[in-house]
């Protein structure tokens, strides 16, 4: 019985090192970016992709003290230190700590980090922050007087969830938040631009709060470079959400159906997604917004208007509000063969036609459609 409890033990810690892995990069004083240690072992692929997101291969003298995106289903926490004297780490200016991990949860990962930071600063030895792992690892707990504590039960990924301000996206966009609320139901590709990555992480993060009921953030990719290999993985999404900092996107329509420009505050349907989107959606070429989206634009923005509406309250509105319409869809899908919706039945119910376009395309992206 003892054994199978230890092997018990054992393959979960197992899995464990699967998930959460720790990495660190340094610049020296010649100006070279070396990858030094990672524990477990990864991929050539990944580490040169970390190595790209760390900042510390940049010219400028910018430092990001704290990043986060996503690659391949694998999300990486990245803390960036400018090391001051007095230090052990004779020969190094700065050093970034990465962990990568299957979950999104910044607040996490940020303080774990933070924790490590200080214990490489302090004694110059990635055997240290081993011991600060493997005690996470194990009994979700790092804890030092000097170096600070990290509890892992403290960060709920809820929390994570409703970091974001809806209210701070709508204060912004106004109405035309309606659009974002529609790409993200209808499952198309979102792209973000600002030239400065912090703007990014605020912003990205926050949207996949507007389809509550879904409670996805893996369309999340908030830090992506217009590179290959980062290009070739985001293509492989269905719908997402991602961020980059280079305005060469603004040309690349081929990776979105909605372009936003952060700076300028304006919101870009792409030509071949008007097919699907301009018929409900208020943009130049659209005569009209359909009864539907003006009725859920309006209440989108008088709930987060409302100084007196906290943002997690803000989500619950909108959340009722999909809810609402999702529940009618059910009912209507129910009707159908085989608990499905077609386009014949949605003709049979007359609907306003940006209404009837806008719940055909929903039961396609709810997988309540009849093919």
């Amino acid at each position: 019985m003892g054994r199978t409890k230890h092997a018990g033990k054992q393959k979960n810690y197992s899995l464990k090192l699967q998930n959460y892995k720790v990495h660190l990069y340094e610049k020296d004083v010649n100006g070279d970016t070396l990858w030094v240690w990672c524990y477990p072992s990864v991929s050539s692929k990944l580490r040169e992709v970390l190595l790209r997101k760390c900042c510390l291969t940049l010219e400028s003298a910018v430092l990001h003290t704290f990043v986060f995106g996503q690659y391949c289903r694998t999300w990486y926490y990245i803390s960036t230190v400018d090391v001051q004297e007095p230090t052990v780490l004779k020969k190094v200016t700065h050093f970034s700590i990465v962990i990568t991990a299957k979950d999104f949860n910044p607040e996490k990962y940020a303080a774990f980090s933070r924790v490590l930071c200080r214990m490489y600063i302090k004694h110059g030895n990635p055997v240290k922050m081993m011991e600060g792992y493997i005690a996470v690892l194990t009994k979700g707990i790092c804890q030092s007087d000097e170096n600070g504590s990290f509890l892992i039960k403290d960060y709920d990924v809820r929390k994570a969830y409703l970091a974001g301000s809806i209210k701070d996206v709508v204060s912004q966009f106004g109405m035309e938040t309606i659009i974002l609320y529609t790409a993200l139901m209808l499952k198309k590709r979102i792209v973000i631009h600002h030239p400065r990555v912090e703007a990014l992480l605020e912003f990205t993060r926050a949207l996949p709060a507007l389809t509550w009921h879904r409670k996805d953030w893996s369309i999340l990719y908030p830090y992506v470079h217009l590179e290959d290999g980062e290009l070739e993985n985001l293509k492989m999404c269905t719908g997402y959400v991602a961020g980059f900092v280079d305005p060469e996107v603004t040309n690349r329509s081929d990776l979105f159906d909605v372009f936003v420009n952060l700076p300028d505050s304006e919101i870009t349907i792409a030509q071949h997604a008007k097919v699907t989107l301009v018929n409900f959606l208020p943009c130049a070429e659209a005569m009209a917004m359909g009864k539907l989206h003006k009725e859920i634009g309006h209440f989108i923005v008088q709930s987060a208007e409302d100084s007196d509406r906290t943002d997690v309250q803000v989500i619950k509105d909108i959340s009722m509000k999909t809810k609402e319409i999702l529940s009618n869809l059910v009912s209507l899908a129910k009707e159908g063969e085989d608990a499905k919706l077609t386009l014949e039945s949605l003709k049979q119910r007359h609907f306003p036609p940006a209404t009837e376009n806008f719940l055909f395309h929903l039961a396609a992206a709810e997988q309540l459609l009849k093919i």
